[in-house]
């Protein structure tokens, strides 16, 4: 930790993964940076743990090998219902199962190396047209980044609360210590929830549940899914249940002034779509280019771009989470033409157009028609 400086270019409140990519982005911008964060690393975060190939792909655009934090590498997705079940492997690379607590410790070096200000256990109060309010004392800033959260105190402080749309569903992970039984990230689809199951280590596995319900837990939940419950009996739990909101939001701006938003706090997607790490990344270079061109508008028309593809996802996979029926229908007729599901797990991962995905969406639909 560093202590707090009078003035710097841009003052990025909030540590986690979004805070870190916006301050790596920016001083690859050759930006002076300060980082600040109430909390100390590793910063956790009940989430599903898994970064699909474009999130690694966006990853190294920030000069980060999330590959050396070590993880566990998976091919592709795995849809299961209690009827049936699809699979398909990325059509590029593969995904990477990893800790929270790794990502963080990695990005928190890098930031380091990179010449990163961090000033970790620092308050901050509040934001003036002249800088941050830090510890009690100003700090004078050019831009600053609001990376804190979804409940985030700088976009209420900036006045950017505004959403065209937000609904919350809610999270719950713990790790298992049992070797992944297959080499798919997986998600099971039971009645107004799923469970999200990450390979995280050649002995450990990640499992989330997401419902709509705050008060179900995976205790609670696992008896749905007989299979998952038999391979999770005889293993242990690495550590205590951690819960999270997921939303789906979307803002009608994320810049006033001389502030923006990145992460969660300028909006997000559910977590099922596993967009969010990849979502970030690609905010924090967005952003950086606008800071260095001193025009925030163009961060604005870059993170509806960014934004576009994972929020269209979201809503397709939320109609599946609200239409049983439809679901199982969708994942019968995919199991029946496992390649128009490769084809869409293709489009997920920025490898085919959305008009590509409307015409397999077309071909879905008639597949459904005609079981």
């Amino acid at each position: 930790m560093t202590p707090l400086p009078r003035s710097t270019d841009l003052f990025v409140i909030g540590g986690g993964p979004a805070g870190l990519a916006t301050a790596l982005a920016a001083r690859r911008r050759g930006l002076d940076v300060t980082l600040a964060d109430s909390s100390v690393p590793p910063i956790d975060k009940a989430c599903g743990e898994g970064i699909m190939p474009d999130g690694l792909a966006a990853a190294r655009s920030l000069g980060l090998d999330l590959n050396a934090a070590g993880g566990h590498p998976f091919r592709g997705i795995r849809f299961r219902d209690r009827e049936s079940a699809v699979e398909a492997a990325f059509p590029n690379g593969q995904g990477l199962g990893l800790r929270r607590t790794a990502l963080h410790r990695l990005m928190v070096d890098q930031a380091i190396d990179a010449g990163v200000r961090l000033a970790w256990g620092v308050r901050v109060s509040g934001i003036a047209p002249e800088g941050v309010i830090a510890d009690d004392r100003l700090v004078r800033a050019r831009w600053i980044a609001g990376a804190d959260g979804g409940n985030s105190p700088v976009r209420r402080w900036a006045g950017l609360d505004a959403s065209h749309h937000e609904s919350r569903r809610f999270g719950f992970r713990r790790h298992y210590a049992v070797a992944p039984w297959s080499q798919y990230m997986e998600i099971h689809w039971g009645d107004g929830c799923q469970l999200y199951i990450t390979p995280i280590a050649s002995t450990e596995v990640c499992v989330v549940l997401i419902s709509r319900d705050h008060r179900l837990r995976l205790e609670d939940a696992l008896p749905g899914f007989p299979e998952v419950e038999r391979r999770l009996s005889a293993a242990g739990e690495s550590n205590p249940q951690r819960g999270g909101v997921t939303a789906s939001r979307r803002l009608k701006a994320v810049y006033r002034g001389n502030v923006a938003l990145v992460g969660d706090a300028s909006g997000s997607v559910d977590a099922i779509t596993g967009e969010g790490l990849c979502l970030l990344f690609q905010q924090s270079v967005a952003l950086a280019a606008a800071l260095e061109a001193g025009d925030l508008s163009l961060y604005q028309a870059a993170h509806r771009r960014i934004g576009r593809r994972p929020e269209f996802l979201a809503g397709l996979m939320l109609l599946l989470d609200r239409r049983g029926g439809l679901r199982s229908r969708a994942i019968r007729a995919l199991a029946g033409r496992p390649n128009l599901f490769a084809r869409i797990l293709a489009m997920h991962t920025g490898e085919l157009s959305t008009t590509d995905f409307l015409s397999n969406g077309l071909a879905l639909g008639w597949r459904m028609l005609t079981l």
